[in-house]
This record gives structure tokens, sequence and C-alpha cells, in this order.
């Protein structure tokens, strides 16, 4: 249970934190501002993973929304660091109401599933060439983690994305590519940001980001503990691990969600043959994740030593996989490819119109066929 719960921290880290760095960064955020960031996360996940795990006795593990981090490095470009602190408190109260009310599962009755994936698609497709571009930078290093990742997907695909960070770090340590910034030993304390709500910021990013980290990761997450045997109790775990996230918002914590591919280290046999007694692993790995919010400078001053190819292509190999998945759950149902691939090429885009983001354009974009054409084909 030790080892499960170290491991699933573990990954959860080196898989995605380079996405949550890049997302910090696109807000603004300072480097000192992004180690609070990572702290205000480990402790967030933390206290949710091993809260929730105690009172249900079933391995509940949380983690931040990558779906959504992916949204927000790709959406928050001329925002204020305090319009998008606001983007962060409506999104995670919008995640509350949901769970109180049931909201999410109505409003996902009027999305079909093919839009919602669709849209992550095109949120994601940056990411997915970002990956390979890299080699023409500096081919070495991109190619040889390329090379690594797809030899850990073949033989050792939990440790893919560890593998292919260590081979990145070594290549760039041969190439003293690696510079630590002034100060790197400081520790930082998390700020307050004051959230200011922006008009066009509610409908062209926040509404996606919800969409997005409900659709991407707490609904896997939740079908992944059923798929295990267990039952929770759904629209509590979506109520508190929202009501974390708010209350962490704006000190940069800016999503507690419920984890699926990490969340699963925690629940197979391998953890205990007990299934009643797997909660254990997922508390154990609330206890790391709180050690980890101490050392969220750390984390942040890690990221930032590390050369920008590096970062680019490690957050798109942690990608590749969701991107793939939502390709083929977007194009999955012949009578909504139309809307659906309308919905991925307008987000892909990048288009703004009247300051609302592409994410926006493409849900509305893909409603808009999805509505036109579903008449016609019902008759």
């Amino acid at each position: 249970m030790l080892v499960s719960g170290f491991i699933a921290v573990l990954i959860g880290y080196s898989s995605s934190a380079a996405l949550i760095f890049q997302a910090a960064q696109a807000a603004g955020a300072t480097p000192a501002q992004i180690g609070g960031w990572f702290s205000m996360l480990g402790i967030g996940m933390g206290l949710a993973s091993l809260a929730l795990s105690l009172w249900t006795r079933m391995p509940i593990l949380a983690a931040w929304s990558t779906p959504g981090a992916a949204l927000l490095a790709t959406s928050v470009q001329g925002l204020s660091l305090n319009e998008v602190v606001g983007v962060f408190v409506a999104t995670n109260l919008l995640i509350v109401l949901s769970g109180i009310t049931g909201l999410f599962a109505r409003l996902m009755h009027h999305i079909p599933q093919s839009l919602a994936a669709a849209m992550l698609a095109g949120i994601l497709l940056r990411f997915g060439t970002a990956t390979f571009s890299g080699l023409q930078d500096n081919a070495a290093l991109c190619g040889s983690m390329c090379l690594v990742w797809l030899a850990g997907r073949r033989w050792l695909p939990r440790y893919a994305i560890l593998m292919a960070l260590l081979a990145g770090v070594l290549v760039a340590l041969g190439q003293h590519a690696i510079h630590f910034p002034s100060g790197a030993l400081t520790f930082s304390v998390p700020q307050f940001i004051m959230p200011h709500f922006s008009l066009t910021a509610l409908p062209g990013v926040v509404l996606p980001y919800f969409l997005v980290t409900m659709a991407s990761q707490n609904a896997p997450g939740i079908a992944t503990l059923q798929a295990h045997g267990y039952q929770p109790p759904v629209s509590a775990l979506t109520g508190w691990t929202g009501f974390i996230a708010l209350v962490l918002s704006p000190f940069g914590g800016f999503s507690v969600c419920i984890a699926a591919i990490t969340a699963a280290i925690c629940m197979g046999d391998e953890v205990d043959a007990d299934p009643r007694r797997r909660w254990m692993a997922s508390a154990i790995a609330g206890l790391f994740y709180l050690l980890t919010g101490l050392t969220g400078a750390l984390v942040a001053v890690l990221l930032s030593a590390l050369p920008p190819v590096l970062i680019a292509t490690l957050a798109g190999l942690a990608l590749l996989v969701t991107l793939a998945g939502s390709l083929q759950r977007a194009l999955a149902e012949p009578a909504q490819r139309d809307s659906a691939i309308v919905a991925f090429l307008v987000t892909a885009s990048g288009v703004s119109l009247f300051g609302v983001g592409a994410a926006f354009w493409g849900l509305a974009g893909g409603l808009l066929v999805h509505l036109l054409l579903s008449p016609r084909r019902a008759d």
C-alpha cells in the first residue's frame, strides 16, 4: 500500500506537472507564485484524498484537472492574473453547485459527449504538435525523449512519462542546458490574489473549463471507481472536491478533482486482496501529496530550470493518450461527426471573437451544427 500510494503521487506529478507550469506561466504568475500554486495543489489533493478515503472507506484519490490545465494554458492570454484567479473561483463554484444540485448531470444530458470530446481534442492539439516541433530546435533532446517514451509504452506503460522525463534530464545535463534561477533555494509562501471577474472570461473560459474538468476528469474518476466495484457518493465527492478547490483558488489551487488513471494504481489486486482495505493506499497517497505541498517551491524551481523544449515535449507526450481517446470519442458516432469535426476545428484554430476564446466558439459551433442537422437525420 505504501508503494502504491507513492507511485500514484510520483506518476501524477511527473506526468503533468510541466503542463501546470505552462498554464501558470500563461496566466502571468511569477516563479514565486508558481511555487505557491504547487504548494496549494499538493495540500488540496492531499486533504481531499486523505479525508474522502477515510470517510468513504474507498480508494478516493484526488488530482488536478490535467485537461483543465491544458485549456488554461491556451485560453488565458490577455487576462490579468486577478482575472485568471476569478476564472478559478467561478469554475469551482459551478462544480460545487453541480454537486449540490445535480447540475452537471442535467447539463451533460443536453450536450452530446462527442462535442465535449471534440472540444477537448481541439484544446489538446497544440500540445500534440508541440511534442514533435522540438525536433527542429533540439533533435537530440526531443528525439531521445520520444524514443524512450515509445519504449516505455511498449514494455512499461505505467512509467513511460517518468522514463521520458529522466531521459530528457540526462540529455539536458549533457548539453549543459539546465540553469537554476537565482534564489532557487528560497521557499515560496502562497500569495493571496484577489479575484476579478471578467464578463468575456465567464463564457469564453469558465464554461469550457467547467465542462472539460467535469467530463474529462471527474466523470472518468467516478467511472474508474465504479469499474472496480465501488459505489461512490457522486454528488458528495463532486461537491467536496470542488469546495476544497474553491477555498484554495485565490492562492492558486485552481483544481481538485477525482483522479482516474493514478487512482487505478490504488485499486488493483496487487494493493490488497481485500477491496475493502484498498482505501488505505489512497489515504497514504494523500499523505505524500501533503508532503509535496510543503515542497511546492522546489517543484517550480526544478521545472523552471529545465529547457523549454523538454517541458513542451514532456507535456505533449503526457497528453497524447488523452488526445487520441478524445478524438476516438468525438468521431465514434457517425451521426454526430459533422458537429464534432466543426467543434474540433474551431477550437483548434485558436480563434477569438469579441474577446471570447476558441473553446467556447468550438462548443457553440458544434452545438449549432448538431441542432441543425439532427432533425434532418431524424426524418
